[in-house]
């Protein structure tokens, strides 16, 4: 893994990402300040949230299989839930927390993250709910049924219903979660259920099929906009009550965006981006220019600067919204080719491919294996009629 560029800026803390991969590729990999790997650990079906605790371990979300103790599935079986890492002296679990799921696929726990109480929240997409539980005990003491909101399937672990992906503790009872389904974000109350609706009205140009947001105080959110392929900063408009479009970025580097899938605005004013597909982690400053840019292992899901976290515009630390309006013209050679692009989407779920790799070399690879093809027919077809 490498450094792309750097700039005086940059935050020297390291880097934590956890990473999806294709196969059993998932992994948790810390990177100093420079990008070189500090530990990594993985080989299962998948790594996605991390959270740096305060001793130092790293609590995060998996999915994995081989299981024997399946519940109401027949085993092997396939479970997702929260693990702990002490990195030192060698990286290892030592903590799981975990239940079993119909299939890994839109049913893996995308996100938890330790509350202040001890408690642990677990945003699960297999029920699409939300829960906190004893990390001591494993008991739940609480839980939010999206189906409290929202009309249900008869059994949600069927269907990939809502995909509920993220939910953050944002202080006063109140929780921040993502329905990338219906391409709204909720803020939900102990104790009232939906007390708040982001994009009401589903609308895609505002988010689509989003990824980890961040509360940044009342009245302002910075999303990753997955399926817009940008990063959009959401502010709530004190006149009309409508949340608006108030900063977005769609490209960092001189290389658009592809699918992210989290931004954290950082304490130094910088946002931190995990750019999936193209295999990345950046730092951007508000004018979307790049502060540091970091290869990864093949999609990551989510990256967090050690020892900031994912900071909450409620904790002690102020994390500011921007508030300017920009966003990222996209040149010709950006835009996503929908046939090629959806191969390229394709090939990057197998195979880690460089960021800088587009949809025009899969179009020249395409025309160079048409022409392949139709070499060897004419060959063929001439070396037949010379026998004749």
């Amino acid at each position: 893994m490498d450094r792309v560029s750097e700039s005086a800026d940059v935050d020297n803390s390291s880097l934590l990402v956890g990473v999806q991969g294709p196969g059993p590729n998932g992994n948790v990999t810390a990177l100093d300040g420079r990008g070189n790997v500090k530990w990594s650990i993985g080989n299962i079906i998948s790594y996605q949230s991390v959270q740096t605790l305060d001793n130092g371990s790293v609590l995060t979300t998996f999915a994995a299989g081989g299981y024997q103790d399946c519940g109401r599935y027949q085993p092997p079986c396939k479970r997702t839930g929260v693990r702990i890492i002490e990195p030192n002296p060698r990286p290892e679990v030592v903590y799981e927390w975990s239940y079993p799921v119909r299939t890994r696929k839109d049913s893996e726990v995308h996100d938890a993250e330790m509350m202040p109480n001890g408690d642990v929240l677990v945003a699960d997409m297999e029920w699409e709910s939300i829960f906190t539980y004893d990390p001591e005990t494993g008991e739940r003491n609480w839980t939010w049924n999206a189906s409290d909101h929202y009309e249900a399937p008869d059994d949600p672990t069927k269907v990939d219903w809502l995909h509920l992906n993220d939910a953050d503790y944002i202080g006063d009872g109140r929780f921040l979660v993502s329905i990338r389904n219906e391409n709204q974000l909720l803020i939900v109350e102990r104790g009232e259920g939906v007390v708040e609706v982001i994009n009401e009205d589903g609308d895609e140009d505002v988010l689509n099929q989003q990824h980890n947001p961040q509360w940044l105080g009342d009245g302002a959110v910075v999303v990753a906009d997955s399926e817009n392929h940008r990063v959009v900063e959401l502010h709530r408009n004190e006149t009309t009550g409508e949340w608006e479009e108030g900063w977005a970025v769609a490209k960092a580097g001189g290389v658009a965006f592809d699918w992210p899938r989290d931004a954290d605005r950082l304490p130094n004013g910088n946002t931190l981006v995990t750019d999936s597909r193209n295999n990345r982690v950046v730092e951007i400053r508000e004018d979307g220019s790049v502060v540091a840019s970091y290869g990864v292992p093949s999609l990551p899901y989510e990256a967090d600067r050690v020892p900031h976290g994912e900071v909450s515009g409620t904790a002690p630390q102020s994390i500011q919204p921007y508030g300017t309006e920009r966003e990222t013209d996209l040149g010709l050679l950006d835009r996503k080719i929908p046939i090629l692009w959806m191969l390229l989407a394709g090939a990057r779920e197998f195979v880690a491919l460089p960021y800088w790799v587009s949809e025009i070399h899969v179009l020249v690879v395409a025309v160079a294996l048409v022409l392949w093809i139709r070499g060897g027919h004419l060959l063929v077809r001439g070396g037949l009629g010379r026998k004749q």
